[in-house]
C-alpha cells in the first residue's frame, strides 16, 4: 500500500507573498470602511448645510413675504419652490402657515394638508434641522420661520432625502474602491516580484528547510578539522570555523569578522594568496608556527561576491617527509656502502687467494680506520644523539654526491645541554636543511666542501654551517629565506621551502638566522656562504659588578 506523501510546506518566499497580501487587503479594507463612515457623516453635513442655506435664502425673499400676504399664496408660491427645488439641488421645498398647512409642495395632492414633521421651534423664530420620514420617504430637513417686521408669518421647509445621501456616498466609496482595489493589485505584483526575487536567493526553500540548513552549516564547520575562511567582495572576513582560527593563530574570543584580511597579521605571501582574485591550487606557505597548504576559489555569480579559502595544516606531514626523506638518503648510503664493501670485501678474498695475506689484512684495517675515524671525529665533537645521528648520515649523503663534510674542531655539543623546549625534530629540521643546502651549493665546487660548527655557549646553541659554493648575493640575503626563492631549478619537488622552514623553526624558538659570504667574516677565503643559527637557551644571568650577559 502507497503511503500518500504530506504536501510540501509553503517556501519562505510564498508564505512572506501570503502574509503581505493579507495585511495589504486588511488595509485596504480599513481604510475603505473608515472613508464609508466618515464620508456618510460628511454628506449628512453637508446636506444640513445645504437645507438649512436653501430654506433661510427662501425665507429672507420678500417675494416670499409679499405672496404669503396675498389671498392664495400658493399660486405665486408652488412655482417659486419648484424652481428653487430644481435649482437649489435638493429634494423638497415645503412653504407652509404657522399651523403647517403646505401652500407648497413637490406633490400639488399635498398641498393644503397639513406638513409632516415638528414645526414648533420655527413657529417661535428658531431655525432646526432633523431626520425624518414624510410623505417622500426618510429626509434630512430645516425648518426656518418666515418673519415680517418680528412676526412670524410663515415657515420654509428643505430637504434632502436620505436616499440620495446614501447614493452619493455610494458613488464615492465606489470610486474609493475602485482606486483601493488598483491599490491592492500593485501592491500584490509588487509583492510577486519581491518575493520571486526572494524565491531566488533561497532557491525555494521555505522556513524550516533554511533552519535545518543552518543546524547543519553550523555543525559542518566546527567539526571540520581543515580550516575555513570565507571573504566578500571587499576581501573582509565574511565567515571563519574553529579550524580556521587555530590555523591562522586568530584567538576564539577575538573577532575577525568583518575585518579585512590584510589587518589579520598574516605573513604577506598568505596575505597575497588570500586576497589574489585568481583561485589557488594546492599552495603552501609559512605562517609563524605552521606549514599550511592553501586553495582558494572565487564564489560564483556574475560580480565578484567573495572567494572561499580552505587551510590544511602540513607541518607534522612536510616533517616526516623531511625525516623519510633523511632515511631514504640513509639507505641511499647503505646501499652504497654496501655495494662498496662487497667491492672491497671481493678485494681483500682475491689478495687472500693470491697469497697475499698480510696486504688483505693491510687493506681491510686501513678501511676499518677510515670509517671509525670519522665516526670518532663526529661523535668527539658532537655527543648529542639526535645531531650525531644526523651528521653521520648528512656525511654519508654529501659523500655520495661527491661532496666532503667535515666537522671542525671547534664544536662541542655534549648531551643534556640542549633544553626541553629545542626538540629534536627542530634540531633536524634546522641543520638538516642547512647542510642540505650546502650540499647543494658545494657540489660541481672545487674542492666541494661543507664545514659544520655546533657548539653550546653559556646562553645559547651556535649552528654554523660554510660551504665552498658560490655564495649568497648580498641583494638576496632576505630573499633566500622566503618560500619560494632559489637559485637553482626546480626540480620534481620543487625547491625554495628548507630555508623558509628553518627560519620559521628559529623564529618560533626566538633566535636569529644569519647568512653572509666566507671573505667577509674572516672564515678560510674559500668563497661560499656561512648560515648561522643562534638559540637561546636561557636569560644571560647579570654579572657582578657588570652589565647583564
Amino acid at each position: 500500500m502507497r503511503v500518500p506523501s504530506l504536501p510540501r510546506p509553503r517556501s519562505l518566499a510564498g508564505q512572506l507573498f501570503a502574509v503581505q497580501a493579507v495585511l495589504i487587503a486588511l488595509v485596504v479594507a480599513g481604510y475603505a470602511l473608515f472613508t464609508y463612515v466618515s464620508d456618510r457623516q460628511q454628506a449628512e453635513d453637508a446636506a444640513v448645510r445645504q437645507v438649512t442655506a436653501v430654506a433661510r435664502s427662501i425665507a429672507d425673499a420678500p417675494s416670499v413675504r409679499a405672496a404669503i400676504h396675498t389671498s392664495d399664496p400658493s399660486a405665486v408660491l408652488q412655482p417659486y419652490a419648484l424652481q428653487v427645488t430644481r435649482d437649489a439641488d435638493v429634494d423638497f421645498v415645503t412653504i407652509m402657515n404657522t399651523d403647517g398647512i403646505r401652500w407648497t409642495h413637490p406633490d400639488p395632492k399635498q398641498i393644503g394638508r397639513r406638513f409632516l414633521g415638528r414645526i414648533g421651534p420655527a413657529v417661535h423664530g428658531h431655525t432646526f434641522t432633523e431626520t425624518y420620514t414624510g410623505t417622500l420617504g426618510p429626509s434630512v430637513r430645516a425648518v426656518t420661520p418666515v418673519e415680517d417686521n418680528g412676526r412670524v408669518v410663515g415657515l420654509v421647509s428643505a430637504g434632502i432625502k436620505v436616499e440620495e445621501i446614501s447614493a452619493r456616498v455610494r458613488g464615492q466609496v465606489t470610486a474609493l474602491l475602485g482606486v483601493a482595489g488598483g491599490t491592492l493589485l500593485l501592491g500584490a505584483v509588487g509583492t510577486y516580484v519581491i518575493n520571486a526575487r526572494l524565491r531566488r536567493h533561497t532557491h525555494g526553500m521555505n522556513a524550516a528547510e533554511l533552519s535545518r540548513m543552518h543546524d547543519y552549516h553550523q555543525a559542518a564547520l566546527h567539526a571540520v578539522r581543515e580550516g575555513l575562511l570565507m571573504l566578500d567582495g571587499q576581501y573582509r572576513v565574511a565567515l571563519i570555523n574553529d579550524g580556521g582560527r587555530e590555523l591562522l593563530g586568530v584567538g576564539a574570543e577575538e573577532d575577525v569578522v568583518g575585518r579585512s584580511v590584510a589587518d589579520l597579521g598574516l605573513p604577506g605571501p598568505l596575505t597575497g594568496a588570500l586576497l589574489s582574485s585568481e583561485p589557488r591550487v594546492d599552495e603552501v606557505h609559512l605562517t609563524a608556527t605552521r606549514v599550511l597548504v592553501v586553495n582558494t576559489s572565487p564564489v560564483s555569480g556574475g560580480e565578484r561576491r567573495g572567494s572561499v579559502a580552505t587551510l590544511r595544516d602540513v607541518t607534522e606531514l612536510l616533517a616526516l617527509t623531511g625525516e623519510l626523506d633523511s632515511e631514504r638518503g640513509f639507505t641511499q648510503a647503505l646501499r652504497s656502502q654496501a655495494h662498496e664493501a662487497a667491492n672491497r670485501l671481493h678485494t681483500v678474498v682475491s689478495l687472500i687467494e693470491l697469497g697475499r695475506a698480510e696486504e688483505a689484512v693491510a687493506f681491510a684495517t686501513a678501511e676499518l680506520e677510515l670509517a671509525q675515524a670519522l665516526t670518532d671525529q663526529v661523535v668527539a665533537a658532537v655527543r648529542e644523539p639526535v645531531l650525531a645521528a644526523l651528521l653521520l648520515g648528512k656525511t654519508a649523503q654529501a659523500n655520495e654526491r661527491g661532496v666532503e663534510l667535515v666537522v671542525s674542531a671547534d664544536s662541542r655539543l655534549d648531551d643534556g645541554l640542549l633544553p626541553e623546549e629545542l626538540s629534536s625534530r627542530d634540531l633536524v629540521t634546522i641543520l638538516g636543511n642547512l647542510i642540505d643546502n650546502a650540499v647543494d651549493a658545494a657540489q660541481g665546487s672545487a674542492g666541494a666542501r661543507v664545514t659544520v660548527t655546533a657548539y653550546a655557549a653559556d646562553d645559547e646553541v651556535v649552528l654554523r654551517v660554510h660551504d665552498t659554493g658560490p655564495g649568497v648575493d648580498p641583494a638576496h640575503a632576505d630573499l633566500v629565506f622566503q618560500r619560494g626563492f632559489t637559485t637553482k631549478p626546480a626540480g620534481p619537488g620543487g625547491r625554495g621551502l628548507g630555508l623558509a622552514l628553518v627560519r620559521q623553526a628559529v623564529a618560533r624558538h626566538e633566535g636569529t638566522l644569519t647568512v653572509t659570504e666566507s671573505g667577509r667574516n674572516g672564515a678560510d677565503g674559500e668563497g661560499g656562504a656561512v648560515f648561522e643559527v643562534r638559540l637561546p637557551t636561557r636569560a644571560a644571568s647579570p654579572v657582578p659588578g657588570g652589565d647583564a650577559v
